[in-house]
């Protein structure tokens, strides 16, 4: 039985003499294996701990000497084994929750002078250089000669980047390094990515950069991403388009859009409330959505899009007399601020509340609707703005809609009276 962690040896009689232990523990391969006691010639299982400094070990005889065993932090890799002779504490940390389990079982056993022969015993052998190397916690590989292709990615990886390798999708090895909190998988072929990228439970910044991607799933963006991810650069790719659930990584705080082929942005943009820099220059907007009022932003670059010059005249009428009873029935929900849900209400009026529009008049329309653009200065949203043109401008057009004919009419009057 072997096991990989790191191990704090700390002498139980150190405060006596007003000493105390460092507080830090080294890598080790700790053993539990038969050794020959050449006094009484007869074989004993011990406890054998190398580490880089001394990768011959130190051993500890287990029969009869553990004095208790601390596993209240097992599921988290830790354990503490004190012994009686010598009267120390044997700490272990960073170690597989799981494989700890065993070791610790094989500990038990191995004091209680259970049979050797049920015993997963090793060789207590010195350990190589590399078995006892400290934790890795970040690799780069920019190269495809220096790809690994028979040995696995080190699982203690915080940070991995992975570029200039041709990867045309992402290597499932990846996906198992649980506390990796940075991926960064630049300057590939990738054209899709897994649902299962979600389930890396710390990731924070997501890289991909140059790539071949022509979607982003709505999996993703309801996957654990909802509450980690914190940068995503999705710069010069393929996308045409975000899905409405894009909105749900609420916890971004640095969007790269820029260099793809993006006719809109998702309606509900002002749901990031904790975005401060978006860039989505050289795609193919033509307007903003009207959410997009709710940003509140530091950097804000959109420059090299075909947007349209606004005009207030120009618009598009959707509406329909009478309203129909399900938009009215949506509009009564949101006017009158109610609860809702799908247990509460029918699923199809949730559907269209999540796409409501507002008026300026307050009220808010669903399907039915008149919708036009204006123009906003982009300084509203945020503090920096990029030119959005070669003509020096920093305003754009945003949409607006309207609940009904008196609200545009309205609107339109106040347009005139600006002169615009």
């Amino acid at each position: 039985m072997k096991l990989q962690c790191d191990v704090e040896v700390v002498n139980r009689l150190l405060p006596s003499y007003g000493m105390k232990s460092r507080g830090k523990g080294a890598r080790a391969v700790v053993s539990i294996g038969k050794h020959l006691d050449k006094s009484s010639h007869r074989s004993i299982i011990y406890m054998m701990i190398c580490t880089a400094k001394d990768r011959t070990g130190a051993k500890y005889k287990l029969k009869d000497n553990i004095e208790k065993f601390f596993s209240w932090f097992v599921e988290e890799g830790k354990a503490t084994v004190r012994l009686k002779e010598p009267a120390v504490d044997i700490c272990l940390s960073k170690a597989d929750a799981n494989s700890l389990k065993s070791f610790l079982a094989a500990a038990r056993l191995a004091d209680r002078g259970s049979d050797s022969s049920s015993l997963p015993l090793s060789t207590l052998t010195p350990v190589r250089a590399r078995d006892v190397e400290q934790l890795k916690k970040k690799l780069t590989i920019m190269s495809k000669k220096d790809y690994p292709l028979t040995s696995n990615f080190p699982y203690s990886l915080e940070q991995l980047q992975v570029s200039y390798c041709k990867l045309s999708r992402v290597d499932m090895r990846m996906l198992s390094l649980k506390a990796l909190c940075k991926l960064d998988l630049s300057n590939n072929h990738i054209k899709k990515l897994p649902a299962t990228i979600g389930d890396l439970g710390c990731l924070s910044e997501l890289v991909l950069h140059n790539n071949h991607l022509e979607a982003f799933s709505q999996a993703l963006c309801l996957s654990t991403l909802q509450r980690t991810l914190r940068v995503l650069d999705i710069s010069q790719n393929r996308l045409q388009s975000l899905p409405a659930q894009f909105c749900q990584l609420r916890e971004l705080v640095n969007l790269k859009l820029d260099d793809n082929k993006l006719v809109c942005l998702p309606f509900h943009v002002g749901r990031l409330s904790k975005l401060r820099f978006l860039s989505a220059a050289h795609n193919q907007l033509t307007v903003l959505p009207c959410d997009f009022r709710k940003l509140s932003l530091e950097n804000l670059d959109l420059f090299g899009n075909p947007f349209i010059h606004p005009n207030p005249l120009d618009h598009a009428m959707q509406l329909k007399f009478p309203l129909p009873l399900q938009e009215i029935a949506s509009r009564a929900v949101a006017d009158l601020r109610i609860p809702y849900g799908p247990h509460l209400i029918p699923a199809p009026l949730c559907q269209d509340l999540e796409v409501a529009k507002a008026c300026q008049c307050g009220r808010i329309c669903i399907n039915f609707y008149i919708k036009t653009a204006v123009s906003m200065n982009l300084h509203q949203v945020s503090h920096t703005v990029v030119l959005v043109d070669d003509m020096g401008g920093t305003d754009a057009p945003v949409q607006q809609h309207f609940c009904s004919l008196s609200c545009y009419s309205e609107f339109l009057d106040n347009a005139l009276q600006r002169g615009v």
